[in-house]
């Protein structure tokens, strides 16, 4: 078991560390995004069988090239065809590298990848899912859910944009100094999302993603390095440092969850909230407010109870109300709510909720968790209790769940 688990584990973290490389360095030669991506999906599970048995090599990586590249030959995918043929992504990384020193200098080929992939040419609406799937890693319903859609309408929508790539021959070019600015918005949100995705696993249940906030830190700091005049990239590092140094305090001993306001502040990590506080100031000398700027900004008003004891709804509810204008995300709007419940009460908080759209707000976990506690607050138990059910039925985290149950529990006439 436990050598099984170690193999395991080598996989997923060689997958993590080296897939966007990977992926690059294989479709310069192949040509086809899908293809290089179904030969690597075979290689790691390759890995998972055999490293259990004959131990992990000493080249993870070379190993899982090598299968991947035997998988595409095996397949009779390889397309030589020049008309046809999907840009080499590592190929324009290469030579960005070896440019004149008026182009930018990406201090990771995996950011310079990111960039890349916000080619002007691609739908807008993808350009952070391709990034998420071909660089960062994460699979379509990790992503799916970080867009509120079905697996099954992002999956769909990944094979259309490779295909148009492959067949309307995008082609894709390191962008040069001027145009990141641009090209930074979906970059941003890419690395929000990978961010997102291993900030939600806090029990570490998944391999796959532990560690993923880390690496999304990381990003984002390179960001900074590369941008060092663009607010938002500052507000977005900002923002996730303030997270981070939540991680500590979201279970109790005994591994039940805690909600944000419920949280010992002494189990935070304090240096981390006092370099996100740094780091907001740097993105807010600009005088030019965005959306992770605005996120960090109630972030960092949560973090005031460490210092003050109490909660300033008042300043949170303002807050999501000028981000609910900039960037009106599902996630938004409901956040916003929650600070109305307690600035003003669960019916104004309600009131906001029911404005939601239904289609989007259907599998939105988060929306439902809420809107059980507002009925409760409000005495409306049967209405609470499905509510409660729906929340429940959309969890994932077992923490979570059993703590969704356990209020459900203490609705009258629902133990």
């Amino acid at each position: 078991m436990g050598e099984a688990h170690e193999a395991h584990r080598a996989a997923e973290l060689a997958a993590r560390a080296s897939y966007g490389r990977l992926v690059a360095y294989l479709a310069r030669r192949w040509r086809d995004v899908a293809a290089v991506e179904d030969a690597l999906g075979d290689a790691f599970v390759a890995a998972l069988a055999t490293w259990p048995r004959d131990g992990v090599p000493e080249k993870p990586e070379a190993w899982l090239l090598a299968v991947a590249r035997r998988r595409l030959l095996d397949a009779g995918r390889h397309v030589a065809v020049e008309g046809r043929a999907l840009p080499a992504l590592h190929a324009v990384v290469d030579e960005a590298h070896g440019t004149a020193a008026s182009g930018p200098v990406f201090p990771d080929e995996r950011l310079a990848l990111l960039f890349v992939c916000a080619h002007p040419a691609i739908d807008e609406g993808m350009r952070t899912p391709l990034m998420l799937q071909t660089v960062l890693g994460l699979d379509a319903a990790r992503i799916a859910a970080a867009f509120v859609v079905p697996a099954a309408t992002m999956g769909q929508r990944l094979v259309r944009v490779k295909t148009k790539i492959r067949d309307a021959g995008i082609r894709f070019e390191v962008p040069d100094a001027r145009e990141l600015p641009a090209r930074l918005g979906p970059v941003l949100e890419a690395i929000y999302a990978a961010y997102g995705s291993g900030w939600e696993d806090v029990a570490g249940a998944e391999t796959r993603r532990e560690g993923l906030a880390d690496e999304a830190i990381w990003l984002g700091r390179l960001v900074t390095r590369l941008l060092p005049d663009e607010p938002e990239a500052w507000g977005l590092l900002a923002l996730m440092l303030h997270c981070e140094a939540r991680r500590g305090a979201r279970r109790d001993a005994g591994g039940g969850y805690v909600p944000l306001d419920s949280q010992d502040v002494q189990r935070w990590a304090w240096p981390m909230i006092e370099e996100a506080e740094r780091t907001l100031v740097v993105a807010a000398r600009a005088g030019v407010p965005g959306r992770f700027q605005l996120e960090a900004a109630i972030q960092s008003a949560h973090a005031q109870r460490g210092h003050t004891g109490r909660t300033d709804w008042d300043a949170i509810a303002l807050l999501y109300e000028g981000l609910v204008r900039i960037a009106p995300t599902v996630g938004a709007c409901v956040g916003w709510a929650a600070a109305l419940a307690e600035a003003r009460g669960a019916g104004s908080a309600l009131a906001a909720l029911d404005t939601m759209p239904s289609a989007v707000i259907a599998s939105y976990q988060p929306y439902w968790a809420l809107r059980a506690h507002l009925l409760a607050r409000l005495g409306r138990a049967d209405e609470a209790a499905g509510a409660y059910s729906r929340a429940i039925g959309l969890s994932e985290d077992e923490a979570v769940l059993a703590f969704l149950a356990g209020k459900k529990g203490t609705l009258p006439g629902h133990p």
